[in-house]
């Protein structure tokens, strides 16, 4: 497998952009309304590109996988780590008067389906954290989103801490991170806040909320909570948050 990993900056409108791995993605519809990330996303892309990047495959000349990441400031206490993880990562890196950066916070990665299982994931990790000591910033932080977490919504994060036998993580995910030397510090409890109309609810997840309550609903980590009174859906998404060893 050829791949190169070039980023957004070093060859710009040059990749096809990655609307196919969105809608391959094994991502739930309602994450890509996640209003923190439709005000900023432009400005990531636009303002950060040397930090976003493709993994491209020569043979078939296409993009197979992607990476976003942006930097951020930390002290590196685990306390101070946002509990709003990946939202108030992005809010903070575009808010006047921000601090300088110290850090590379991971916002995703998405590779094309045929690809995954064959160490793909491991090699955008690394190569996101190359791009960050490349511009000075040696630790790479990640609020990540457990991979089999959807089919155990009704389980706390903090709680979501299971064990194989091997003694690895049981979470394919965090395994992966931890593989590569990443370690947990903490939960980021309100990583990704959705407020949406009942109907928009209905048109993502494709069910009916007949009525006020919790509702388990595909591909989310934790049940939505639906107010019929007030014509509103609130997904609050945890995250947990990871440390790479310094480069």
């Amino acid at each position: 497998m050829a791949l190169q990993f070039p980023t957004r900056a070093e060859r710009p409108g040059r990749l096809p952009h990655t609307a196919s791995l969105e809608e391959r993605s094994l991502w739930p519809e309602s994450l890509y309304h996640d209003p923190v990330m439709e005000r900023f996303l432009g400005r990531v892309i636009a303002e950060d590109a040397e930090f976003q990047f493709y993994a491209w495959d020569d043979e078939r000349e296409q993009v197979v996988g992607a990476g976003m990441a942006v930097p951020a400031s930390w002290d590196g206490g685990a306390a101070s780590l946002p509990d709003a993880g990946l939202d108030a990562v992005v809010e903070a890196r575009f808010a006047g008067g921000a601090p300088e950066p110290t850090v590379l916070c991971a916002l995703q990665i998405l590779i094309a389906p045929e690809y995954r299982g064959q160490s793909l994931s491991a090699r955008m990790i690394r190569r996101m954290a190359e791009i960050g000591r490349d511009h000075g910033l040696g630790t790479l932080i990640a609020p990540v989103r457990p991979t089999l977490k959807d089919r155990y919504p009704l389980t706390p994060m903090e709680r979501y801490s299971w064990r194989r036998p091997d003694g690895t993580h049981f979470d394919p995910w965090l395994r992966t991170h931890e593989r590569l030397g990443a370690e947990i510090a903490k939960v980021a409890p309100q990583s990704t806040t959705i407020p949406a109309a009942v109907a928009e609810w209905e048109e993502w997840t494709q069910m009916a909320f007949p009525e006020t309550g919790a509702y388990v609903i595909p591909g989310a980590l934790v049940p939505v909570e639906i107010d019929r009174e007030r014509d509103e859906g609130l997904y609050v998404e945890p995250n947990v948050w990871m440390v790479h060893p310094a480069g």
